[in-house]
Parts: structure tokens; C-alpha cells; sequence
């Protein structure tokens, strides 16, 4: 495939994820805090993100495994998730977390469990799409292109 070809996927790919509600501005602002001197950022940015987020999805199962749940506890790891995400422009996973912590407020654990699963259900839905946008992005280089900054 033609690097103008990839570089049309890749706009095109970005729009749908943004059109959806996947992600937000918010990582488009990301994207352009990437320049010529500092390349990895983003993938940076997100790598640690992922790594973050394993971690407090890991910690807040664990806490709802608990004989006695502490929702204060799960409340702190939910909320430090939604910032993050907010911080990535993962928006359906902080829509989602913000749908969660109301559970922990309520102190329902039905709710909480739910929310979970949803949780992780975009958390890798995200992820997934994100790591498929930049397998996009290194093929366009691999070709001799450069990667096209999103509008």
C-alpha cells in the first residue's frame, strides 16, 4: 500500500475513533504535543497509561474481592482512573468510571461489579484501538511517510 493510501487510513481511522466517542480531544491535543524532537511521545504518554490503568483495574477487583469492601478504597482507584483517562482522552472510559463511582457512593455492590466489567470492557476496547493506531502509524514510516497530524 502507497504511503498517501496509509496516510488516508490513518485519518480516517483517528476520525471514526473520535466520531465514536472512544477518544477525544483531549488525546488530539496529545498528539500534537509530538513533534520532531520528542517522537515517542505519545506512545510514551500511553504506555504508561496502560500500565497505570492495569494496576488500578487489578487493585479494584481486588478490593471487590474483599469479605468487607471498602467502597472508599475502590472509589479513590475508580477516581484516579477517570483522571487519567480524562487525561488521555479516553472518554467512554471515563464516562464510564464516572457511571462507577456513583455505585461506590451508593455503596452497591451489584452496581459496583457491573461497572466493573464495563470498565474493563472499554479499557480494552481503547487500548486495542489505540495500539491498532499505532501499528498504522509505523507502517507509514516503515514506508517512508510521515505520520499526518489529525484535525
Amino acid at each position: 500500500m502507497e504511503v498517501g493510501q496509509l496516510q488516508r487510513r490513518l485519518v480516517d481511522y483517528t476520525k471514526s475513533l473520535l466520531t465514536e466517542g472512544i477518544l477525544d480531544d483531549q488525546f488530539t491535543q496529545l498528539q500534537k504535543l509530538q513533534d520532531e524532537g520528542n517522537p515517542g511521545f505519545l506512545v510514551e504518554v500511553v504506555s504508561l497509561f496502560f500500565e497505570d490503568s492495569e494496576k488500578l483495574l487489578n487493585d479494584i477487583t481486588r478490593a471487590l474481592d474483599q469479605q468487607s469492601v471498602d467502597f472508599k478504597m475502590v472509589d479513590a482507584h475508580v477516581h484516579q482512573l477517570k483522571g487519567s483517562s480524562s487525561s488521555m482522552g479516553a472518554q467512554k472510559l471515563k464516562n464510564a468510571c464516572v457511571t462507577f463511582r456513583s455505585f461506590c457512593d451508593e455503596q452497591s455492590m451489584e452496581g459496583c461489579l457491573k461497572s466493573l466489567q464495563l470498565v474493563k470492557q472499554e479499557y480494552y476496547d481503547v487500548k486495542n484501538k489505540v495500539e491498532t493506531l499505532f501499528k498504522m502509524e509505523k507502517q507509514i514510516v516503515a514506508a517512508g511517510g510521515s505520520v499526518p497530524k489529525t484535525e
